[in-house]
This record gives structure tokens, sequence and C-alpha cells, in this order.
């Protein structure tokens, strides 16, 4: 199968996630608007969410399915079956510990994530929250680890389609259990809380068949003799000696999401529930094309990595970053020039007013300054992690952390919650450079010939394009456009369209052949 097919599939069922997610969100601000319940629910959200990025998504992928990769190129099928088992093992006895504590201490995850709750008096329904949502993050770190082996076997489109599951599951605890709750005399946004442990077990249980037609069921043990066997593989071994630089590494962006949800809640209240509106937002290109990326490279990068083949492992590198560039760059643009359209026709119905609009614009402006960053790190790191360098990133993520924090000084007096979303625009720029150098810098990396008049294509092609969106942004009056919702969804599709045509025309007749990037 192609890359270019692989990234594609995962694209395709990410955007329908991202689709599914839009309409949670939507239905979620037109049904509780924005308050301080709405940040309590948000930041509850965000506790097991942060654990889920760093160990399961995080640290765990990110060690596990390079070795994986490894061991079945070099050992074979059995013993990756083997390693699978051992690993499988161990993280269920890890889970079941980190989900007694996390909700033993959820208030004081919740003091270190929002202290700024206390004042808004919604600290304890978050507290609240969190007890019922943090075993959300035992079933998700099992999802990433059933989608670190499918992922190994190639079988992309199962792990990539799971978190659909999540969003139909909110989308009902909106639509039939808040009037439910209602009616029993509950606070209707915690039926939101039902609606993420539910999805959480769907998009668990929709791994097991697909698991099963390839015979890599893993045996879960709970003896302590399976586990002592399992913690004495040096797969495993392996794994977990990975596992803390790359741990250290992913929490440099979660940290920085803590800190700027912490300093979010001390501002005007309903900033924690405007950055989150933003970051969904920012997180259709993202991992439509950082994350998609990531799954389709990581595997393919660690196996060449094995087989000692260089000029594969650079020219798929090369071919991923080029990818990025060209679809990257413009969706950067359009964050930049044409926020407020985005947000006054997903985001401006029912309860969330002309204000939410115009700040949530602000804060996706600020992502639109470092999405090509955002996104290019999926695929610089993944070429760290292919050689079992866990520890460059690591320094690199701690170090656009720092750069982050002291920008946040700099940026959030003047600009608000605005400012917070463009410090981490900023770092992650930063932090892409300071990796695309690594690689460079190790030989890792070769620049194929043609990247110059490449660039050149693409700035032609976004600059024409913004153009058009600057005239689009400017043009109509789209939050006063509110009561003629079918004009404004009709004047954003036009322009989304008209757009996208502009810039792949003026592509085509720089000369950039876009068949090129079907490769296999």
């Amino acid at each position: 199968m192609s890359l270019f097919k692989s990234a594609s599939t995962v694209s395709l069922l990410t955007l329908a996630s991202r689709i599914t997610g839009l309409v949670r969100d939507v239905l979620m601000s037109s049904v509780f608007g924005v308050s301080a319940l709405t940040d309590a629910f948000y930041v509850a959200f965000r506790i097991p969410n942060l654990f889920r990025r760093v160990l399961g998504e995080g640290a765990f992928s990110q060690a596990f399915v390079p070795v994986l990769s490894a061991t079945r190129t070099e050992g074979g099928e059995d013993r990756a079956r083997q390693l699978i088992d051992h690993v499988g093992t161990l993280l269920l006895w890890a889970l079941v510990l980190l989900c007694v504590v996390g909700v033993v201490a959820a208030p004081l995850m919740v003091w270190a994530m929002a202290s700024g709750l206390e004042r808004s008096g919604s600290f304890d329904a978050a507290v609240v929250m969190t007890r019922w949502m943090f075993p959300y993050i035992g079933f998700m770190s099992l999802v990433a680890f059933a989608g670190g082996i499918l992922n190994t076997w190639k079988r992309f489109a199962v792990p990539a389609a799971s978190p659909v599951l999540l969003n139909i599951a909110l989308i009902l605890s909106i639509v039939a259990g808040a009037p439910l709750f209602r009616r029993w005399g509950i606070e209707p946004i915690y039926a939101q809380c039902v609606g993420v442990m539910v999805g959480g077990m769907l998009q668990l249980a929709i791994q097991i068949p697909a698991l099963r037609r390839l015979g890599l069921m893993p045996k879960l043990a709970v003896r302590f003799a399976a586990l002592r066997e399992a913690w004495a593989d040096p797969g495993t071994r392996k794994i977990l000696g990975l596992m803390l630089p790359a741990m250290i590494g992913v929490s440099g962006a979660q940290l920085s999401l803590l800190i700027n949800t912490q300093i979010a809640s001390h501002l005007t209240a309903g900033s924690v529930t405007w950055i989150t509106n933003a970051d969904r937002l920012m997180e259709f290109p993202s991992a439509m094309l950082g994350v998609a990326l990531g799954v389709v490279l990581m595997p393919q990068l660690a196996a060449a990595r094995a087989a000692q083949d260089a000029d594969r492992y650079s020219a798929m590198l090369d071919w991923g970053l080029r990818l990025i560039v060209l679809l990257a760059l413009p969706c950067a643009a359009a964050l930049l020039v044409f926020p407020v359209p985005l947000v006054a026709v997903l985001f401006h119905n029912g309860a969330f007013d002309d204000a939410s609009v115009l700040r949530t614009a602000d804060a996706l402006a600020g992502y639109g300054v470092g999405l090509v960053g955002i996104v290019s790190i999926k695929v610089l790191a993944a070429g760290f992690y292919a050689r079992h360098d866990m520890r460059t990133p690591m320094r690199i993520s701690l170090a656009a952390l720092a750069i982050t924090q002291l920008l946040n000084l700099a940026f959030v007096p003047w600009l608000q919650h605005a400012g917070l979303t463009l410090a981490i625009g900023v770092g992650q720029l930063v932090n892409a450079l300071a990796l695309w150098v690594g690689l460079r810098r190790s030989g890792s990396y070769r620049l194929a010939p043609g990247w110059g008049r490449f660039l050149l294509q693409v700035l032609a092609g976004t600059v024409v394009m913004t153009a058009l969106l600057v005239w689009g942004a400017h043009g109509f009056d789209w939050v006063g456009l509110r009561s003629q919702r079918l004009l404004r969804i009709g004047l954003l599709a036009a322009f989304v369209a008209g757009a996208a045509a502009l810039y792949f025309g003026v592509l085509t007749a720089c000369g950039l052949r876009l068949r090129s990037f079907v490769r296999r």
C-alpha cells in the first residue's frame, strides 16, 4: 500500500472524528453556552486526557511501536506476540493502580490545573466530574496499546475510526442524557461525564475484533508469576527504559497546557472554554495531517531503521515534511486571517454569544501562528523515536516549554487568553525547528532535491489564497448574520471551496505535480 493511501485513510477517518467532534462541540456550546460550569467540565475532562497523551498515546506509544516493529523485523511474528502479551500484562496492572490513585487525588489534580475555579465557585463540580471521568484513562491507554499493535501490522482504519465512537456517545449524552439529568434534578452537564466513560468503553471494544482477526489478541494475566515473567522480558525492559525520557519529552507540551489552563482559570470566566473551542478547530488540520502522518510513518521508519535502510528512512521523512508544508501552510494562513467566519458559523448558536465568537477567534488566530510547527513535530519526533532516541526530543521539548512560559509573561498581560495560544504556537515552531536541525546534524535526514522551487510554489499559492480569505473575512458582518444561518453557512462553504480551488490552481499553474506525493 502506498504511504499516501495509508495516510489518506487515517486522515479521512480522522476527519470523520473531527466532524463528529465538531457537532458535539457545537451542540455543547448551544446547550450549555460559556460559564463557570463549562470551564469546570473542560478542566475535569482535560485531566484524564493529559494522562492519556503523556502515558497512553504519548510516551507508551512512542516507545512501544518502534520496539514492537523492530522485534517483528528481527525476531519474527512469534517473538512479537510474546512481547505483546508481556507488555499488556504490565500495562493492565499499572492502569488499575493509576485509576485508583487518580480518583482519590482528584481534588489535588483540579487545584494543580485550575485553582482559579475556587474563585468562580465551580471547583467542587470539577472535582466530582474528574472522579467520574478519570477511569477513562484506563480505557484509552488500552486503546493506544491495541492501536499500536494494529498500526504495526499496517491496519490503520480501526484505530483511526475509534474516536468517532466517543463523539457519538457525547452527542447522545447532550441530546438524550442532559434532559434526563435535568428531569432527575441533576445539573445537566454531568451527563457529559457519563458520555465520556461510555465512549471510552466503546473505543476499546471496537479494537477487539480487529486484533482477533490477526491472531494478536493479548493474553492479559493477573497472576503474580505472569507479572514477574513479563517484567523479565528484555523487550518490556527496553520499552520501559525508552518511556521515561519519552514521558518527560511529551510532558513538556502537556505541562505547558496545564500551566496555560491554570493561567486561564484566573482570567475572565469563560477563558478556558474559549481556548478549548479554539483548540478543537486547530485540531482539524493538526490531527488530519500531523497525527495521520505520524501514525503511518512511525512503524515504517522503525522497520527501515531496523533493516539499516538509511535511504528509505530519509526519503520517507522528506516526503512527510513536504506533504505537511503543502497542506499545513495554507491552513495556518486561514486560521490567521479567517478565524471569525469559522467560529461564527460553527459555534454562534444558542447560548454562545457575540463576545464569545470574537474571544474564541482571537485564540484561534494565536494557534495559526504556530500551526506548521504543531503539525511538523508529529513527523520530526517520529524520526527520533524510530531510532530509539527519546532523549533528544525530551531536551528540545523542555526547552520549548521554558520558551513558551517566557512568552506567556510577555503576551498574556497584553492579549489575555489569546496570548496563551500565541505563546504555544511560537513555542511549537521553535520545537519543530530544533527537531529538524537535530535530524539534519545527525545525518539521519538529508534534503531531497527541489525544496527551493517547491517552497516558492507553495508560498505563491498561499499568498493568492490568503488575499481571497482576507476579503471574505472583512467583506461581511459574520457575527451580525447570526439570524441568517443558511446564508452564513453558504458563504463559508463558498469561501473555503474557492480558497482551496484557487490554492491548488496556482500550484498547478506553477508546475507542481501533486501526483508526485503518491508513493509507496
